[in-house]
Parts: structure tokens; sequence; C-alpha cells
């Protein structure tokens, strides 16, 4: 529940994972709230049904995420420290820091599907073993048999929202 002094009128919800967050004027009473909850949770259940949290809404099932994906890319080799959602980049769509084993990733693949996903953290896990994009580092990369459909489902996102973001980086 989430007062607000600037809200007069409206009555607005949506869930957070698992959590239902409802946004109402500061002046309403308590009886008042409790109707708007139960009214809102009716609406969004009917409109969208709640989802189980995805793997994708924190830091910790990113790095479980990686687990996986190096041991079935990269034969369990490439061991991140840390991974980390990160505010939206400006020119990359991830990075990481070899010298610490860290990735930060950006918030814009939130939503993006899981085989993209897949291949931005397959990339820089790829990053773990080898530092440059070169010949070697491509090989690591292309174990990722969606390697070549995300790389242009991510041009075309990039060229769509005029982010001007390369899948070469």
């Amino acid at each position: 529940m989430r007062r607000s002094q600037r809200r007069h009128r409206t009555v607005t919800a949506y869930w957070n994972d698992d959590t239902l967050v409802v946004l109402i004027p500061a002046r309403m009473t308590r009886a008042e709230e409790k109707h708007w909850v139960a009214e809102m949770e009716r609406k969004l259940q009917r409109s969208e049904p709640r989802r189980p949290a995805s793997p994708k809404t924190s830091d910790e099932a990113l790095l479980a995420r990686c687990a996986l994906l190096s041991g079935k890319y990269l034969a369990g080799t490439a061991v991140p420290a840390s991974v980390r959602w990160v505010p939206p980049m400006r020119t990359r769509w991830a990075s990481c820091t070899p010298v610490d084993a860290t990735i930060r990733v950006s918030d814009r693949l939130r939503k993006v599907p899981p085989w993209v996903l897949d291949y931005v953290l397959v990339h820089e896990l790829a990053h773990l073993r080898e530092p440059g994009h070169d010949a070697a580092f491509w090989a690591l990369v292309r174990r990722y048999p969606k390697t070549e459909r995300a790389m242009g489902y991510l041009e075309g996102l990039s060229a769509a929202a005029g982010w001007g973001i390369s899948t070469e980086d």
C-alpha cells in the first residue's frame, strides 16, 4: 500500500514479483483502502494472472542462470563472482570485468525473451575465459545455439528504440 499526497482521485495497482502494490490518495480512510485493495486485486487477477517470479527478477536468479549456462555451454569453466541488474546502460546490453569476475546486465533486458537473455549471459561468461572479441571468444559464444538469432533480436530492438546499442560489444 502506498499513499500519495499528490494523488487525488485515482487508484492504481500492479504486481511487483509476487507482491500486490496499490497506489491510493493519502486522504482515503482505512475502510476505503481495504475496499480498493480488494477491488484492485480482483481486477488484476482477472485481467493478468499473477505469474511466479521470473528468473529475470533478481540478481541471485541471474547468478544461478549463469551457473547453469556455464555448465551447459562452457563446461563449467566460467564462474562469475557476481551477476547483477544495473540501471539501463547507454551503449551496452551488459558488461563483464574479468579481473574480479563480475557481470552487470542492463535493466533493459528484463523484458526480452529468456533465450535472448541467455545469449547475453553466455556472451559475458565467455569474457571470463577470453577477455577480447577474438576468434577464440566467438567460438565459445557460438556454442549457444541461438547466438545469431539473439543478436538479430537485440539489433532490431536497439534500432526500433533508437538506442544505438551494438551486439558486437
